[in-house]
């Protein structure tokens, strides 16, 4: 059955804030998430635009250029420093009521380290247009029999009317993947159930072509203790830190696919050494540390007091 209701990192994200933040301050905010006025602005209540749109995208892009339209939020909350830092260049938005909160993970079980000879199990999450093609094309060049990828991307993370609009633009991509030996095609599968299996790969890899405002599968991953393969592109670099082998972005999808398969041979060969499980250690410590949610429910909790006693 289709899902019928959007389940992507947004909505994730809302859902923590309910879970973290005491019910009583989020009942005196009203928190719009990305398409300014998909709800009406509260008459009483303060006003907050929660962003994690790239400042491109259509259902936005006018509303922020009319610089009239500033003044109806109180607040704007981005989740990274990069989207912030886009809607500011591209939109002079008012600085004095924009905050970075950034987005977060719960608890996640992590991968034990990688012994020699053991198979290497890739997965592959994020939706198709933002780096699917390019990573079965990386795929089909990776030599190396102990490297296999799982495939869970799919357009039904959005809802059975995203789902009925676009999945069709994709079949052709997930036949592809369906053929090549050392791939699974998988399909959508829940976050939840995302989470508790990441413990059994090894890697993590995403050839971004499309400019990410976060990356929560990223963050995830990281926080699993998998060796992340990344493009440099959009915000990634952020979320990520010092942690994934970043493989510089270029327009060139061929390339970019052949130095993916380098990158994803180069890892396997070492991640039975000392020092990766050491580096995946350090990761995993970090992204628990700074991303985990009972820290980022402060950050929101005091925020919104801040808020809300600056509204009385």
């Amino acid at each position: 059955m289709i899902n019928q209701k959007p389940k992507g990192g947004t909505e994730l994200q809302f859902d923590y804030l309910s879970k973290y933040v005491d019910s009583k301050l989020l009942n005196e905010v009203q928190i719009c998430t990305s398409v300014p006025e998909k709800i009406p602005l509260h008459p009483t209540k303060v006003n907050i635009l929660w962003q994690k749109n790239s400042y491109d995208q259509g259902n936005l892009y006018p509303w922020f250029k009319d610089k009239s339209n500033h003044d109806k939020y109180d607040w704007y909350v981005f989740n990274s420093h990069w989207t912030y830092e886009k809607f500011r260049n591209h939109f002079d938005i008012p600085t004095h009521k924009s905050v970075v909160i950034k987005n977060g993970i719960d608890k996640i079980g992590k991968a034990p380290p990688y012994q020699k000879g053991q198979p290497i199990k890739i997965i592959h999450q994020n939706t198709p247009w933002r780096g699917l093609s390019v990573l079965l094309g990386a795929m089909q060049l990776v030599k190396n029999p102990l490297v296999s990828l799982d495939v869970y991307s799919s357009t039904e993370v959005y809802g059975k009317d995203f789902y009925d609009q676009n999945d069709h633009a994709y079949k052709e991509l997930y036949k592809q993947a369906e053929k090549l030996p050392n791939v699974n095609y998988i399909g959508y599968k829940p976050n939840n159930f995302i989470k508790d299996h990441l413990h059994t790969y090894q890697m993590y890899a995403y050839p971004s072509i499309f400019e990410e405002t976060f990356c929560i599968s990223l963050l995830e991953c990281m926080a699993a203790g998998l060796y992340c393969i990344t493009t440099n592109y959009g915000a990634l670099f952020e979320t990520g830190a010092e942690f994934p082998m970043y493989i510089p972005y270029e327009n060139d999808r061929r390339m970019l696919a052949q130095k993916f398969a380098y990158g994803i041979e180069a890892a396997a060969e070492s991640l039975h050494r000392e020092e990766i499980h050491n580096h995946l250690e350090c990761q995993s410590a970090y992204a628990q540390a700074y991303y985990g949610w009972n820290k980022i429910g402060t950050s929101w909790k005091r925020f919104l007091e801040g808020a809300v006693n600056a509204k009385k």
